[in-house]
């Protein structure tokens, strides 16, 4: 027991003193480069996703969602009907608020696939574009982060009752008589959505710290990035 505990010891030493060298040499390895791209956007999707989480996150945002104009027909056709005057308010609140509650369970999602980026493209990404890793991650996930996410935006939707609300709102106005009767999927919709202004807060954080030193907390970051400086 002694002598495995002994070679942990050791072995985490090793590391570390590995590290440390990785940091203290001059030359810039691409296994150092992916490292510092994923910890950029670990850090724009933790922060990213803390801000958009939280009340109002979506609603009071630049991200706010707004209705597709399949939605807007309806809420304008009730907007003269006595207890849908103000529907069109009730939607946009509802939505964002699933919006909101579904972004708390993105982390984990955005998180391992982020672990999936591999190091064979870093020089290129941080060579590239001000939102080349954010492309890079969007290009890569979304299917996945879709399949992923769709399901928690479901359960948000029914969960801030806008599921319920919007049957109502529906119902009413396919009773209106001559209208073309619709039923708009808002699933799928607030899934892209939602997603869309994750990936802007991720794009908007990479920026940051491609742009301003300041924004590079670590030791790490402050190498990768220097890097594209020069």
């Amino acid at each position: 027991m002694f002598i495995l505990v002994a070679l942990q010891l050791t072995a985490c030493t090793q590391f570390q003193e590995m590290a440390g060298d990785l940091l203290s040499s001059d030359v810039l390895t691409s296994q150092q480069i992916g490292l510092g791209l994923k910890e950029a956007l670990d850090l724009g999707v933790s922060q990213g996703v803390d801000k958009l989480s939280a009340t109002d996150g979506f609603l009071k945002s630049s991200y706010k969602i707004l209705l597709p104009d399949e939605v807007q027909k309806v809420t304008n056709k009730l907007s003269g009907i006595p207890g849908f005057t103000t529907v069109e308010g009730k939607m946009v609140e509802l939505l964002n608020r699933a919006a909101e509650d579904a972004a708390k369970s993105a982390k984990p999602i955005f998180v391992s696939a982020i672990k999936q980026m591999t190091f064979a493209d870093a020089t290129q990404i941080l060579m590239g574009s001000n939102n080349a890793a954010t492309n890079y991650l969007e290009r890569t996930t979304s299917n996945e982060l879709t399949n992923a996410f769709r399901p928690k935006v479901v359960a948000s939707l029914d969960r801030v009752n806008a599921t319920q609300y919007w049957n109502d709102v529906i119902t009413k106005y396919n009773s209106i008589p001559f209208v073309t009767k619709v039923n708009p999927d808002l699933d799928d919709y607030v899934t892209q959505q939602a997603l869309s202004g994750l990936f802007g807060m991720v794009e908007k954080k990479e920026l940051g710290i491609r742009k301003n030193v300041s924004e590079r907390k670590t030791d790490l970051l402050k190498k990768v990035f220097a890097k594209q400086d020069s």
